[in-house]
């Protein structure tokens, strides 16, 4: 990739690491020879300990020997193939003077053998016979190899100790930046793979333009921004918006994960920082994307060890260095998180990330952007309609859809099929939002129960004007429900209604009324409807003013905090007259909901009959279906009716 252009006013720190002269090596020293001298000299040192081991002796000649022996000095005699060793009497060494222990050796004549036996026993000589020794080479090898194979494992452990020093590693570079420095070359994004984020890639890439041409902006007064905070939910495309700036930005990229800092050693994440930064002034203009930032940039004060915490050791670190850049050295740091309510609020004031990026969940152009995208290289046929999917498709997110499409290439490849059409796409909608079909056989009365749970929730769906379109309905198990009411919005939904939060909680207690209407009890199979009916009460109630006795007032019981230290500290901002308060407006709340869909469900006992009778018979019933087979109950139904809730209707 093209350089980036410089200006002659521009500082240049010189050229990039990768492409400096390197100093001319010197004449190369091979490591076998090194270890060839050192072996030597084991050696040499191991011949040395033999000899010193072995005790002073005195040379004597054949006839010498026997001479002694006659004359009854001779005290031990040890044969050792032709040599002869042996000891002198104690008269013999005080004769000769020779010092405690001090003997004699001496080699015989072959032809002496049963001779010299015979004249050694005669003179009471004791001798002791001892097998032929190996030689000499033989036993300074047995010595050496073990000290040679010791040497050589101590001398392959250092050179890799020394190599991983060099690399960053091992106990002497603990504290090296562990960041990956990716070239533009190696990163397969750009900024035309990252869709449905225009706004946010309008602001990346002014950065990017930056790094490339630094002179047009600073010869407005314009600085680069020192730090990106991209922040949004999960699967949004912030990692991945980081990925086409490596790509698009030509210049030294590190990347990094905020978990990477910290180890169990204190200091060791404020080292890695500086060493960090360090390398990326060196190679300036650079980037460094640091992932997952919340993991080391949560609000300081809220643990155990204050000051003297690990991550906040890291955090004062990063904060330092983030506000000592000089004026005109083109570094960015470009992070992402998904928890930008945890942070420390030094992370965020202007000098440091001075530029704050949202990514928000797409929209549905967007969505059918991101599908193009992503099914560029899968081929689709005639009948598969992206906008429709992408209609489909509310609340997904840009990693969602990415696996939407994996998923109905797979379901494809499984289906032994040259292309991946429309069925294979919706499945792969219902397995990513509903979950994958479960084997559980389900008893003749568990199913029965089931059907009309689910024709509750459908039934109650189709009559309120203000709920969510039905998209399906079955009895079959997917994920952890034992059966599932799926409804699609009809538009991208940003505020809510009273009106239509109301229905939203009626439909959700549709499932538990069908049961008590027919059965005559309830069961908990309502468990989390209940749950997700009770939050977004307390979110009407607390929350968002829509109770006419408790106000126009937000609570601080209903705000979850992250931290337990700031909940305790927190003081309530009410009394617990007002906590009854609410707490009686959100009952009052779900007991009306309740009232008003018991009403629609006993007015409509016959839709809902044979609702759940073609949900036994078929297991799943699509929006087309229903909507026919409750058209034609339900005018059947008002026809029954009294004139009068004709009328009222």
């Amino acid at each position: 990739m093209a350089k980036p252009d410089r200006n002659p006013g521009d500082r240049d720190d010189g050229p990039p690491q990768e492409n400096r002269p390197t100093p001319p090596p010197g004449r190369p020293q091979p490591q076998w020879l090194m270890f060839l001298w050192m072996a030597i000299a084991i050696l040499v040192v191991a011949n040395f300990m033999e000899a010193s081991r072995q005790p002073g002796r005195v040379e004597l000649t054949y006839s010498e020997f026997l001479d002694a022996v006659e004359q009854g000095e001779v005290e031990e005699v040890t044969l050792h193939g032709q040599s002869v060793q042996g000891t002198f009497t104690e008269e013999a060494r005080t004769l000769r003077d020779l010092d405690q222990g001090e003997g004699f050796r001496t080699t015989r004549p072959t032809v002496e053998g049963r001779q010299l036996l015979d004249r050694l026993q005669a003179k009471g000589v004791r001798i002791v016979a001892r097998p032929e020794d190996l030689p000499w080479w033989q036993r300074m090898l047995m010595l050496a190899v073990p000290w040679i194979l010791l040497l050589a494992f101590l001398f392959w452990f250092w050179s890799r100790m020394q190599q991983r020093m060099m690399s960053g590693g091992g106990p002497f570079g603990i504290g090296q930046s562990k960041a990956r420095q990716i070239k533009g070359e190696e990163s397969e994004v750009r900024m035309g793979d990252v869709a449905g984020s225009e706004n946010a890639k309008r602001d990346i890439f002014e950065v990017v333009d930056f790094l490339k041409q630094p002179g047009r902006y600073r010869a407005l007064g314009a600085k680069v921004p020192h730090g990106i905070l991209m922040m949004g939910p999960p699967g949004t495309g912030k990692t991945l918006m980081a990925k086409a700036v490596a790509g698009e930005a030509g210049v030294p990229f590190f990347s990094i994960s905020g978990s990477e800092f910290i180890e169990m050693f204190v200091g060791v994440g404020a080292a890695r920082v500086r060493d960090l930064f360090k390398k990326a002034k060196e190679q300036a203009p650079s980037v460094i994307f640091i992932d997952e930032l919340d993991s080391i940039g949560r609000a300081r004060g809220t643990g155990m060890g204050g000051g003297h915490d690990e991550r906040e050791q890291t955090l004062n670190q990063i904060l330092s260095e983030m506000d000592g850049f000089e004026p005109h050295q083109s570094v960015v740091v470009l992070s992402a998180t998904n928890r930008p309510d945890v942070l420390d609020p030094a992370l965020l004031r202007p000098g440091r990330f001075d530029r704050k990026i949202v990514l928000e969940m797409p929209h549905r152009k967007a969505r059918e952007a991101i599908l193009k995208v992503h099914t560029r290289e899968i081929p689709l046929a005639d009948d598969v309609d992206l906008a429709r999917l992408a209609a489909m498709t509310t609340g997904f997110s840009g990693a969602d859809l990415a696996n939407l499409a994996n998923e109905a290439a797979l379901l494809a490849g499984r289906r032994d099929q040259q292309v991946v059409d429309w069925p294979c796409f919706s499945n792969a909608r219902d397995l990513v939002l509903l979950g994958e079909t479960k084997d559980v056989a389900l008893s003749e009365s568990e199913r029965h129960r089931v059907a009309y749970h689910e024709s509750g929730h459908a039934l109650l769906a189709y009559l309120l004007p203000q709920a969510d379109p039905l998209e399906k309905v079955t009895v079959l198990p997917r994920g952890q429900a034992l059966g599932v009411t799926a409804q699609v919005p009809d538009e991208d939904r940003f505020t809510y209604g009273e009106a239509y939060l109301r229905d939203r909680l009626t439909v959700m207690y549709g499932g538990r009324l069908a049961e008590a209407i027919v059965f005559g009890e309830v069961s908990s199979g309502a468990q989390d409807d209940l749950d997700q009916a009770t939050k977004l009460a307390r979110r009407m109630v607390a929350r968002w003013g829509m109770s006419d006795r408790v106000g126009p007032v937000v609570f601080s019981q209903s705000q979850d905090h992250v931290f337990l230290g700031k909940e305790m500290a927190h003081p309530r901002e009410h009394s617990e007259e007002t906590a009854s308060l609410v707490d009686e407006e959100i009952r009052r709340l779900l007991t009306d909901v309740e009232a008003r869909g018991r009403e629609q469900l006993e007015r409509h006992r016959g839709a809902l009959d044979a609702l759940a009778e073609a949900m036994e018979r078929r297991e799943t019933l699509e929006a087309e279906e229903i909507h026919e087979l409750l058209e034609s109950h339900l005018e059947r139904d008002v026809e029954r009716a009294p004139p009068a809730r004709r009328q009222g209707e």
